[in-house]
């Protein structure tokens, strides 16, 4: 299913770009028409994109109040704020309160994980800039974005516990997440998509586990 999607992409790009060559091709027989060269290509091309739509959403300079709005917004997301707040949580709850903290820290963990797997393979540089020197210094690679996954990932996970309002909430806090990461030139346009999609996944593949890690923890302490 997947491959087959992926091959429709590269057909549409091929198609678009490559008329003469490919405006015959079919999803079902792309990968006998296909050859490396065709898809580096199009992968320089997508980007090429990237890259211009990113730079048309990073902040100009002289938006000082705007930039440290995003430069807030970014650092509410950092990993280590969450888990310092989820342990405190963990200590001064109650035992429902304990377990959701630690499913809620085991979760940011596993999404780091998975970050760093996906990155490592990858290996995209971060774009150019001078703010978030730390992220630049401890992450210097860019897809997808973490913060982005882990923003979405919350966001989802917020349906489980909280009400229509605070949901939203969430949400729009993951997309400003997002975007402060794209402003800030810490990552690009596609890194940040690919954390909200891999955060959505991911959340709700939480989701599905949490009665699952219950059970195993409250067998654990009895």
């Amino acid at each position: 299913m997947v491959i087959t999607v992926f091959g429709k992409v590269l057909v549409l790009f091929a198609q678009d770009y490559y008329p003469t060559r490919y405006d015959k091709i079919t999803p079902r027989d792309y990968a006998d028409e296909f050859d490396d060269e065709v898809a580096l290509d199009l992968l320089a091309h997508m980007l090429i994109v990237d890259t211009k739509w990113t730079s048309r959403l990073v902040l100009s300079a002289d938006a000082k109040l705007l930039q440290n709005l995003m430069k807030f917004i970014s650092h509410s997301c950092d990993s280590w704020y969450w888990l310092i707040g989820l342990g405190l949580i963990g200590l001064l709850g109650e035992s429902e309160t304990h377990l959701l903290a630690a499913f809620w820290a085991c979760a940011i963990l596993s999404m780091a994980g998975v970050v760093f797997l996906i990155k490592a393979l990858f290996r995209r540089p971060r774009p150019e800039g001078e703010w978030g020197k730390i992220y630049r210094i401890a992450d210097p690679h860019s897809f997808p974005s973490g913060h982005a996954a882990r923003a979405m990932m919350l966001a989802v996970l917020s349906i489980q516990t909280s009400s229509g309002w605070v949901i939203a909430i969430f949400f729009l806090w993951a997309v400003l997440v997002g975007l402060s990461r794209i402003t800030l030139k810490l990552h690009y346009l596609l890194d940040v998509i690919a954390g909200w999609l891999l955060g959505a996944a991911g959340g709700l593949l939480a989701l599905q586990l949490y009665p699952w890690f219950t059970q195993i923890i409250k067998a654990l302490l009895n």
